[in-house]
């Protein structure tokens, strides 16, 4: 009776493993092609981030007004696009996500250049960029 319970277990740990490694390669290929495929939409001749998350993803919420202030501030210098994918699910494949929030900078011809994930802070998404070689100056404020 042991001997069987052994084989048992044994078989089950082996399709566990073999489970987690498919995984493992789903994600990391689904990763590589997103991260090589065409070039992003977007305002021509501006880097862009592209946050994706959802909506009910408390981190995605606190990424939400530090988004819209980046937008607003750097509107005609950097684009700026929220993805969500509890509304929009076929976006997590596209942009090959397995982890949201999910920060994607892009440069200005619309390349990959570095993926973030998790909550990162407005100095934090503009020093990605100053790392990145990609200079951002506030928008000049209209009447000053």
């Amino acid at each position: 009776m042991m001997k069987r319970t052994g084989r048992t277990f044994s078989t089950g740990m082996s399709l566990i493993v073999a489970l987690m490694l498919s995984l493992v390669l789903l994600v990391v290929s689904g990763e590589t092609l997103a991260q090589t495929g065409k070039p992003a939409k977007g305002s021509p001749g501006l880097p862009r981030i592209v946050d994706v998350g959802a909506d009910k993803c408390i981190p995605c919420k606190m990424m939400a007004p530090i988004l819209e202030e980046l937008k607003k501030e750097y509107a005609g210098v950097l684009d700026v696009e929220i993805v969500d994918v509890g509304k929009n699910p076929k976006a997590a494949q596209k942009y090959g996500i397995w982890f949201i929030p999910t920060q994607i900078f892009y440069d200005a011809n619309g390349k990959e250049l570095k993926r973030h994930r998790g909550f990162i802070s407005k100095q934090g998404i503009l020093d990605r960029f100053q790392e990145l070689d990609i200079s951002l100056k506030p928008a000049k404020k209209k009447g000053i």
